[in-house]
């Protein structure tokens, strides 16, 4: 099959790109490196069957180029940070929707059987009601949040006027390598291993009982590929199905580093949402996914694959 990844040479988009060209796959990555990184896809790039086009999601004609002849795309290019997108709320939309209304159209237009999205368990905010289905109401209190419903609304449009298959992944919080750990707007997991691994202890934003649905990656890119290879359209949950506060997670790394102390806390940063668990039962029954990693193997296995893996240890 030939597919294409709008942001690839991303975290999430990397790992994905990788097991594609493992199973023998064409694919095309295209990422214009704003928060992606080429050393996360050199060892895949064989200037044939994986190829790498350094572009954005923001031009419709480019991107029909791009598709021609694509069997499916893995749309996973945004303004991926909730703290950004308040930072810069025009920016966000413009990549993150605009970019999706982009891809859907191209898509459309050059014959492509499927895509498959990435949205975001940010849609749900602080409604009540755990763990969050994907019939509930919806509250986002972001501008990247409002962008994904927005595109999670387009692909279902596109589905139901225009026949292209569409499916929206709301990832809840994903982690493992590749992750930026020095942003600011890293994940809590990776920002905790980076300070821990370097002497410091971990910065939590809030009391830390605020809640988090952790996923590994490896799991996110078996769903993708699930989601591109089954009949299945619409919207579902992508986590572990397991609930974890910021201040356990922070324990459990500090177990596993051997290292003594308690963490710092620093003011709550505005529109974080409060709990968050997925109920994945959709996902299990549309096309079978199932997670494969616990929180702690992942930390394990996470811990293997970066610089920390000296003193990270089961």
């Amino acid at each position: 099959m030939r597919y294409v990844v709008t942001g690839g040479a991303g975290f999430i988009g990397s790992h994905l790109s990788g097991v594609l060209a493992d199973r023998g796959h064409e694919v095309l990555i295209v990422d214009d490196l704003s928060t992606g990184h080429e050393e996360n896809i050199q060892a895949i790039l064989d200037g044939s069957r994986v190829t790498f086009t350094r572009d954005t999601v923001m031009d419709y004609e480019d991107l029909t180029t791009y598709f021609e002849g694509a069997d499916g795309v893995f749309h996973l290019a945004a303004m991926v940070s909730v703290p950004r997108s308040i930072e810069h709320p025009m920016s966000s939309h413009d990549i993150t929707l605009t970019g999706t209304l982009n891809v859907l159209l191209a898509a459309r237009d050059t014959g492509v059987k499927k895509v498959v999205c990435a949205s975001s368990a940010a849609v749900y905010g602080n409604l009540p009601g755990l763990p969050k289905k994907e019939e509930m109401p919806v509250d986002p209190l972001s501008p990247y949040a409002v962008a994904k419903l927005a595109g999670e609304h387009y692909a279902r449009v596109f589905s139901l006027n225009y026949g292209l298959s569409t499916v929206s992944l709301r990832y809840f919080n994903v982690y493992g390598s590749r992750q930026d750990p020095r942003s600011q707007y890293a994940a809590a997991v990776t920002r905790f291993i980076y300070q821990i691994a370097n002497g410091s202890l971990p910065v939590i934003y809030g009391d830390g009982e605020q809640t988090r649905d952790f996923v590994y990656v490896k799991d996110a890119v078996q769903a993708n590929i699930l989601a591109m290879e089954s009949q299945a359209e619409g919207v579902f949950n992508i986590g572990s199905g397991k609930e974890t506060s910021v201040n356990t997670l922070a324990a459990t790394l500090l177990e596993l580093f051997g290292v003594r102390g308690e963490p710092i806390h620093e003011p709550e940063r505005p529109g974080e949402v409060k709990r968050s668990v997925a109920d994945i039962t959709k996902a299990k029954e549309a096309f079978g996914y199932r997670p494969e990693y616990g929180l702690k193997e992942g930390l394990i296995e996470l811990g293997n694959e970066t610089s920390a893996r000296s003193v990270l240890v089961p």
